[in-house]
């Protein structure tokens, strides 16, 4: 059974995505966008990354976001995508499974707009299926799991599920037992009851945790 540490407890990720949704303002998410090896930003998210102070490893994106100043200055770094039928998350993800990056931690996917922010937060369910990923917003956690998994956690951490496919679908260790629900609203809202606390699932959920 897969077991998932608690945000504070992991290490610095390997390959960060940096989406143009709010620039991340936890402290432990702005301090590992300083550590990590391997920044990726989609397009306009760059303009805040490099006004930030710091340069990422490649801009990914049709460019339509970027600042003139930064297109020309930064120009070796940028990896164009024309096409339409995708959104700049997905062309980063793409390209970082072209340098073979299999553990990713997206960013700053979540704000500015609700459609967005929504479209983001579901392609986690597709992404899963070719690396191993996660969200971080300024709030929590975002992971996707197909699969029974443990979760370390605290007494009292909010915990929310989303169904994206489960038909069977329980818990152990959460204030309010799962079911196999429909709407998105109906696992929100729950709690760890002490340091730990298993899902058991047969399809795709999205697990939520705050810090």
């Amino acid at each position: 059974m897969k077991q998932y540490k608690l945000w504070v407890e992991q290490e610095v990720p390997e390959t960060i995505i940096l989406a143009d949704g709010d620039f991340p303002s936890f402290p432990l998410a702005l301090k590992w966008l300083g550590q990590c090896p391997y920044v990726v930003c989609c397009d306009g998210a760059a303009n805040a990354y490099i006004r930030s102070g710091r340069i990422p490893d490649a801009i990914v994106g049709d460019g339509d976001s970027l600042l003139p100043e930064v297109k020309v200055r930064y120009a070796s770094l940028i990896h164009s995508e024309s096409e339409q039928d995708t959104n700049d998350s997905s062309k980063a993800f793409r390209f970082c499974l072209s340098q073979r990056r299999r553990n990713i931690t997206i960013m700053g996917a979540t704000g500015k707009r609700e459609d967005h922010t929504i479209g983001n937060i579901s392609l986690l369910a597709d992404y899963m299926e070719q690396a191993e990923v996660k969200m971080v917003t300024d709030y929590g956690v975002f992971i996707p799991i197909k699969e029974d998994s443990v979760f370390c956690s605290y007494p009292g951490q909010q915990v929310s599920i989303f169904n994206m496919g489960s038909t069977e679908l329980s818990a152990e260790g959460l204030a309010y037992p799962l079911s196999a629900f429909t709407n998105w609203w109906q696992g929100t809202l729950n709690e760890a009851l002490s340091d730990c606390f298993t899902i058991h699932t047969n399809g795709k959920i999205l697990v939520f945790r705050t810090f």
